[in-house]
C-alpha cells in the first residue's frame, strides 16, 4: 500500500487529538457535573463526540475508506475500513483513572493493516503497521520471551455477554497453571501490553471488533501469537481473542480451547 505511511501518521495524529478531546470533555472526578447529570449521560456524550470527531476527520482525509465504531449511524463501507474505539476503558475514564485509551485501526475483511493506540494519561502511544514493525513512544517493541505459564502474567478479560460461571472457569484454568492474573479494565491496553512484553497474554471469550482492531496489527508486528479474530468475526460483531507471547501461546490455546493463526 503506497500510502500506508500517510495513513499511519494520520491515525497517530487523530488518535492524539481524539484523546485530548476526551480529556476536555471529562469533568473532574467527583465534580458537580457528574453528580447533577449522571456519569453515564456525560460518558455517553463524550464517547459519541470523540467518535464523531474521528469519523469526520477520517472521511475528510480518506473519503474512499470505510468506517466502523460503536455508533451504527456512522458506519461506512469501503475496501479499507477504519475501526475505532473512542474511549476504551470507560469505567476507568469515568472514575478518574488513567488506564483508558483511544484506539484507531485500519482493516480489510481478512487482515489488520495498521493501528494507533493513545493512552494520554499513561503517556503511551502504540503504533504498528504491516511490514513497518511496532513501537511504543517511538521505540521498537517485542512480545515477551516467557517460556512457561507458571511464570506468566495473564489478563482474562470480562464481558457481560459471557456467563459468570464461564468467566470464573477461565480464570481458574489459567491460575491452575500457576500463572498470575491481572485485570486492568481496558481490553485494548491489555492487548497492547502483550505486544510490548508488559503482559504475557490476554484472553477474552467475547470482545468487540473496535476493541481489538488497532491492537491486531501492533501485536502481529511485535511477534505475538494471536487468534484469527477477523476470520472469526466475519459478521462484524464480536469474537474470542487470545494474544500471547510465542513461548506460552500453544499451551494457553490448548488450555482455553482457542485456536491461533498460522
Amino acid at each position: 500500500m503506497t500510502d500506508l505511511t500517510e495513513r499511519l501518521q494520520a491515525a497517530e495524529t487523530l488518535a492524539r487529538e481524539a484523546a485530548a478531546l476526551a480529556l476536555r470533555l471529562r469533568p473532574a472526578h467527583g465534580s458537580a457535573a457528574i453528580t447533577l447529570k449522571g456519569a453515564q449521560d456525560w460518558l455517553t456524550e463524550a464517547d459519541g463526540a470523540v467518535e464523531r470527531f474521528l469519523s469526520d476527520a477520517l472521511r475528510q482525509r480518506f473519503p474512499q475508506d470505510g468506517f466502523q465504531g460503536e455508533e451504527a449511524g456512522l458506519h461506512r463501507d469501503g475496501p479499507l475500513r477504519w475501526v475505532v474505539d473512542p474511549i476504551d476503558g470507560t469505567s476507568n475514564f469515568a472514575h478518574g483513572g488513567q488506564r483508558w485509551c483511544v484506539s484507531v485501526g485500519l482493516v480489510t475483511e481478512e487482515r489488520a493493516v495498521l493501528g494507533a493506540i493513545v493512552a494520554p494519561e499513561l503517556n503511551q502511544c502504540f503504533l504498528g503497521a504491516e511490514g513497518r514493525g511496532a513501537t511504543l513512544n517511538g521505540r521498537p517493541i517485542r512480545a515477551a520471551a516467557t517460556a512457561g505459564l507458571s511464570r506468566a502474567i495473564v489478563e482474562c478479560g470480562w464481558s457481560p455477554r459471557v456467563p459468570n460461571d464461564a468467566y470464573h472457569a477461565l480464570c481458574q484454568a489459567v491460575m491452575g497453571q500457576g500463572a498470575m492474573l491481572r485485570a486492568g479494565g481496558s481490553g485494548t491496553l491489555g492487548l497492547a501490553d502483550v505486544a510490548c512484553g508488559a503482559l504475557d497474554a490476554y484472553v477474552e471469550r467475547y470482545i468487540n471488533l473496535w476493541d481489538v482492531a488497532a491492537a491486531l496489527a501492533i501485536l502481529s508486528e511485535a511477534g505475538a501469537r494471536v487468534s484469527p479474530f477477523l476470520q472469526q468475526n466475519a459478521a462484524g460483531k464480536g469474537a474470542p481473542i487470545l494474544a500471547a507471547a510465542p513461548g506460552i501461546a500453544a499451551p494457553l490455546a490448548a488450555l482455553t480451547g482457542m485456536v491461533l493463526e498460522g
